[in-house]
């Protein structure tokens, strides 16, 4: 889902910064080999993830959604030479490929690999993050909102995708379309939080990106 035309979409992205040879590699092989290529991060989006990582440079990131690595690459670009990333996901099966990717990167002794369900592993990690990025298991976006809040430092960034979910939720929500209707209510409790400010914008499927005050 795109929000611009592809008149428009090319004009940006052709006056963006281009993404790496490696994440080219890394995007090549994800939609040649890998169900599901459209959860990949497209290299501007992939592009909007660095240029926030560089402008808070984070000690700790974390991702929860993992896929298979793209933008776990992209928020590294931004991180503190003694910074740590903590990524999780639960398919094991692209554990293998996403490492061959990490250690390729300049970033791959500061990523780390979390495998299994998020909401259970998130408390594990005992540290407090200056960025995180939501993007997987869209159903329990709610749940995870609080959890994820209290591990943000001050000034610290959440950013979240998927949060307009194709227009869904502008448009009247059916009664068994749990995922809009998660998403529509992260929406609205992220944006009625005071210690969150937030704002969308309308890349792709949507990105929030808010601060902790």
């Amino acid at each position: 889902m795109n929000f611009v035309n592809t008149t428009l979409n090319d004009y940006i992205k052709n006056h963006s910064n281009k993404e790496s040879d490696l994440l080219k590699k890394l995007s090549r092989e994800t939609k040649l080999k890998i169900l599901y290529p459209r959860m990949l991060s497209s290299s501007y989006q992939g592009r909007i993830l660095s240029m926030i990582s560089k402008l808070t440079q984070p000690k700790y990131i974390l991702e929860i959604g993992t896929y298979t690595g793209y933008s776990t690459l992209c928020l590294a670009e931004g991180m503190r030479n003694d910074g740590e990333l903590h990524t999780i996901d639960k398919n094991e099966e692209l554990f293998d490929f996403q490492r061959k990717y990490f250690n390729r990167s300049n970033y791959g002794n500061q990523i780390f690999q979390h495998l299994g369900n998020a909401l259970k592993l998130m408390n594990t990690i005992n540290l407090e993050f200056d960025l995180i990025f939501l993007d997987a298991d869209k159903e329990n976006y709610a749940k995870y909102l609080e959890i994820l809040v209290n591990k943000l430092n001050t000034n610290g960034v959440l950013i979240t995708d998927n949060v307009l979910w194709s227009e869904k939720v502008t448009l009247p929500i059916k009664e068994d379309d749990l995922s809009t209707k998660e998403i529509d209510n992260f929406n609205k409790v992220l944006n009625q939080r005071s210690d969150m400010e937030t704002v969308i914008l309308p890349i792709r499927d949507g990105i929030s990106i808010s601060r902790k005050k």
